[in-house]
């Protein structure tokens, strides 16, 4: 009864595992298919490209970055990186045992898509080293997924490596709110349009919750403590990833406001379901120590 157990709790967590990660790609392929993602600060980058594109390509720098062609192919570049999100998205939720050799290949050229992305994204930001590390879980976790089919990974070893992932990512956003780096105007956007509050307010409300998340960040580690820790990183980590369409949200325009913004919560939301993944398995790990220590118990009941 006990091994019969610990199997349906492994596969519980890699369904859960999966569909995390399908909310990662599902939320990005939206992004890349309908609206925009950073790569012209790549394409557009005259510093590196410039001596390819006026040596290689015998083409001016100017012509370059002003042809409407160089935008074209940009434009097409970004929507088949969203196919891929989208074939990878599919893959995370058809993968098994028995599809793994075949549906790990999507999973891996998007999880690396991801890592590619989070660096743009620093780029966009001053090369601002917790703009990466914020993304800690989303281009991490269609790993972790690849790594949770091998067996030799213990419950442990995939728990401290969710909890690196989660306090990587709340304490970079922390840094952002707390104003280590200058506090982004969309987040006090967010806090005014949602509290209805002064621009003052807003940046204290920032400045307290990013405080909490660095201590969010430590206590996760700390037993019999970490469990409260993990329950506000899940709330919070669901709440921060539904602000972006509810703070984006007007009735004048619903369905826009929705397809517009609606994306970046799925893609977020992540940041709440793995801190409560790991609240699951630690609990189902209880239950299972629980039951291996019954038959003991009985026995030296019998032998008494």
């Amino acid at each position: 009864m006990v091994s019969f157990y610990f199997v349906g709790m492994t596969a519980k967590t890699q369904q859960i595992l999966k569909i995390c990660v399908f909310l990662i790609f599902i939320g990005r392929a939206w992004q890349h298919l309908f609206w925009d993602a950073p790569y012209r600060s790549f394409f557009w980058n005259e510093s590196f490209l410039k001596p390819i594109i006026e040596g290689f390509f015998n083409t001016p720098w100017q012509h370059y970055a002003t042809s409407k062609r160089t935008d074209y192919y940009i434009q097409n570049a970004i929507k088949i990186k969203g196919i891929i999100y989208g074939m990878a998205a599919l893959s995370a939720l058809l993968l098994t045992s028995k599809t793994i050799k075949w549906l790990r290949f999507p999973i891996l050229i998007g999880g690396v898509s991801l890592v590619l992305l989070s660096l743009l994204l620093t780029k966009e930001k001053f090369y601002h080293t917790a703009q990466f590390f914020e993304h800690s879980i989303q281009f991490g976790l269609p790993f972790v997924l690849l790594l949770s089919y091998n067996k030799k990974l213990s419950k442990e070893r995939l728990i401290i490596i969710l909890k690196i992932m989660i306090a990587l990512t709340f304490f970079s956003h922390g840094l952002y709110a707390f104003g280590f780096y200058p506090v982004p105007g969309k987040f006090i956007d967010m806090v005014i349009h949602i509290f209805n509050c002064t621009e003052s307010k807003a940046i204290l409300f920032l400045y307290s919750a990013g405080i909490i998340d660095f201590v969010i960040a430590a206590l996760i580690f700390i037993p019999k403590i970490e469990k409260y820790a993990l329950w506000y990183a899940v709330i919070w980590g669901i709440l921060t990833a539904l602000a972006r369409t509810i703070a984006n949200f007007y009735w004048e325009f619903p369905l826009q406001s929705i397809h517009q913004n609606f994306y970046q919560t799925i893609f977020r939301l992540p940041h709440g379901l793995i801190p409560l993944l790991v609240i699951y398995i630690q609990k189902l790990q209880t239950i299972n120590s629980k039951n291996k220590s019954r038959p003991n118990e009985l026995k030296t009941m019998t032998t008494s």
